[in-house]
C-alpha cells in the first residue's frame, strides 16, 4: 500500500494533525495525507487528499522522504513525504480532532504515529 503525506509549511511551522477520538490511532499526531488510489500519481492523491481533508488546494513540490512501515499485522506501507510551500485557501479542519501550526523544534512534543518518527527526527534537526 503506498500513502503520502504533506509537510506543509508556513511562517517557520509545519502543520499537523491528530487523529480522531474512535479511530484507528486514535489520537495519534501524524501529517496530512492519505492512501494513493489506484492510477493516481503520489502528487495528484496528496493533492486531492488535501482538498478533502483541509479545503486546501496545494501545490506538491518534491518528495523529501520515503519510508517503509507496518502497524501490527497491517500491510506493509510505503509512506512518501512530499513539501507543499504553496496553497490557496486557509486549512480547514474536516477530518481530524485538531491541527496545528507546531515549530520543528516542537515536532517531539507531539504523540505521532511510530511511522513518523525517524522523519520527524531528521525534521526537526533542520532548524
Amino acid at each position: 500500500m503506498d500513502v503520502v503525506a504533506a509537510v506543509i509549511e508556513r511562517d517557520g511551522r509545519v502543520l499537523i494533525c491528530q487523529r480522531k477520538r474512535g479511530s484507528r490511532h486514535a489520537l495519534k499526531w501524524e501529517f496530512p495525507g492519505g492512501k494513493i488510489e489506484p492510477g493516481e500519481s503520489p502528487p495528484a492523491a496528496l493533492q486531492r487528499e488535501l482538498k478533502e481533508e483541509l479545503e486546501i488546494d496545494a501545490r506538491i513540490g518534491d518528495e523529501i522522504y520515503r519510508q517503509r512501515v507496518r502497524y501490527g499485522d497491517g500491510p506493509n506501507i510505503c509512506l512518501m513525504f512530499y513539501r507543499v510551500t504553496e496553497f490557496t485557501g486557509e486549512p480547514v479542519n474536516t477530518e481530524f480532532e485538531k491541527i496545528v501550526w507546531a515549530g520543528r523544534n516542537q515536532l517531539r512534543d507531539y504523540d505521532f504515529l511510530e511511522g513518523d518518527l525517524e522523519f520527524i527526527g531528521l525534521l526537526a534537526a533542520q532548524t
